[in-house]
């Protein structure tokens, strides 16, 4: 039975917490050490749910994997790389996304590679057909079969030239993975450009590889024939952070969130601003709290950065259902994300999810009967309901809202939230919280 926590709202969340490497980094650095013909080592790694279960891939895989929890410290020797059971991988397959991203470099090192059925949030179709277009462009083999998907290089991996028609995060890390041993040069246009991508593109430099990124997302890949170990630090984990910041103005709270950076967060900490949210910057982190007085409402439309990322749209509009007037969100990345919605219109929120673009910006979705626009109407009272987890963004996002609630609520299946959320049960406690499971 899925895991139930009992939610008791209403109260400020108060005090300090601690956010570590990124959750959207940290596992593909983690796939980068099977590049490597020797050792890495990869620092301030957050104990969730998704670096468990690529430590599992990797040791399938023959990587020899440890890690220190409490320093946050990872090390890899990939000298005894082989091919993993098809049954061990697709035992791992549900709880993560992350094997599509292991057949670039399991080509270059075996040969081949296996992907199962994958999991994965349910937030939108996120169709691995970028990824498979482009390992054929590579010149991989791709067999569908009744399990999975079987890969082979029978000539080896070769550069290309690609161009994305949408500048996808998944895509961008498969090329990078993949381009870095292929042979000649790799061009990819209309890249995505994170700051996670970034992270990732400086692990494979200390590698060996050699990358450059054009100002017009325009990335580009001399292949080499070999690549070392690495020592890397992550960068810290922005949507965790802004997941904290937007909790405690939805509560009214004041949370010091150490380890937040500015420099990844300047759009979000623009839009905190506008809502009426006050921050203080430091060298230790960033302190977010409400000053008191009306939230105001306000426009949002999520982008590819340096636009406001979507896994930050979900935890402010449950604070935006504390704000005065319509505030109205444009989602232009993935589908489906307002399914959250639903439960907070069961707890007394005014929100109306809408076909048409709300917005200016570019949209795939317009035309294509997707609810991608949203107009949330406040401030209104929240009250306690059960709730189901949906996914890792919207599941916290109901946690936040419970949080916000008069009377105690019960969230089924929290499990999901440590995916991306290390030790959200003891922050909780930390800031103050009204918290704990059911029996």
């Amino acid at each position: 039975m899925p895991d139930v926590l009992r939610v008791t709202g209403g109260a400020p969340l108060t005090g300090e917490i601690t956010v570590r490497g990124a959750k959207n980094f940290v596992s593909k650095a983690m796939v980068a050490a099977l590049l490597g013909e020797g050792p890495s080592t990869l620092r301030n790694v957050p104990l969730i749910r998704d670096v468990d279960v690529v430590a599992d891939l990797l040791r399938l895989h023959g990587v020899a994997v440890d890690y220190d929890d409490d320093a946050g410290v990872l090390r890899f020797d990939p000298s005894n790389v082989e091919q993993a059971h098809v049954r061990d991988i697709d035992a791992l397959a549900g709880s993560s996304r992350i094997p599509i991203l292991f057949c670039g470099p399991l080509l270059h090192r075996l040969g081949e590679a296996f992907i199962p059925d994958l999991g994965g949030c349910h937030i939108g179709d996120r169709p691995i057909d970028f990824h498979l277009q482009i390992l054929r462009d590579f010149g991989a083999v791709v067999d569908k079969t009744a399990t999975g998907i079987h890969i082979t290089a029978p000539r080896g991996l070769r550069g290309t030239k690609a161009v994305l028609p949408y500048p996808s995060v998944g895509a961008t890390e498969q090329t990078l993975l993949t381009a870095v041993r292929a042979e000649g040069l790799t061009e990819l246009s209309n890249a995505a450009t994170e700051p996670e991508i970034m992270d990732l593109i400086a692990v494979l430099q200390k590698m060996g590889a050699i990358i450059s990124v054009d100002t017009d997302r325009t990335i580009r890949v001399e292949g080499v024939e070999k690549l070392m170990g690495y020592e890397h630090t992550s960068l810290p984990d922005r949507i965790e952070a802004a997941s904290w910041a937007s909790a405690a103005l939805a509560t009214g709270g004041d949370i010091m969130v150490r380890g937040a950076e500015q420099p990844g967060m300047t759009t979000y900490l623009n839009f905190y601003r506008k809502v009426g949210g006050t921050f203080d910057i430091s060298d230790e982190g960033i302190r977010f709290y409400h000053p008191g007085g009306e939230l105001k409402s306000i426009v949002l439309e999520t982008d590819v950065h340096p636009g406001f990322m979507t896994d930050w749209q979900q935890p402010m509009v449950v604070a935006l259902t504390q704000a005065t007037g319509l505030s109205i969100i444009h989602e232009t990345v993935y589908e489906n994300r307002f399914g959250f919605t639903e439960a907070l219109g069961r707890m007394g929120a005014q929100i109306q999810v809408y076909r048409e673009c709300l917005g200016g910006l570019p949209c795939r979705f317009g035309q294509r009967n997707f609810n991608h626009s949203a107009v949330v109407s406040g401030p209104t009272p929240l009250r306690a309901a059960d709730i189901v987890v949906p996914d890792l963004r919207g599941g916290f996002s109901h946690l936040i809202a419970a949080l916000s609630a008069e009377g105690t609520s019960r969230v089924q299946g929290i499990e999901l939230i440590n995916r991306g959320y290390e030790h959200f049960m003891r922050k909780l406690s930390l800031l103050g919280a009204q918290v704990e499971m059911e029996d």
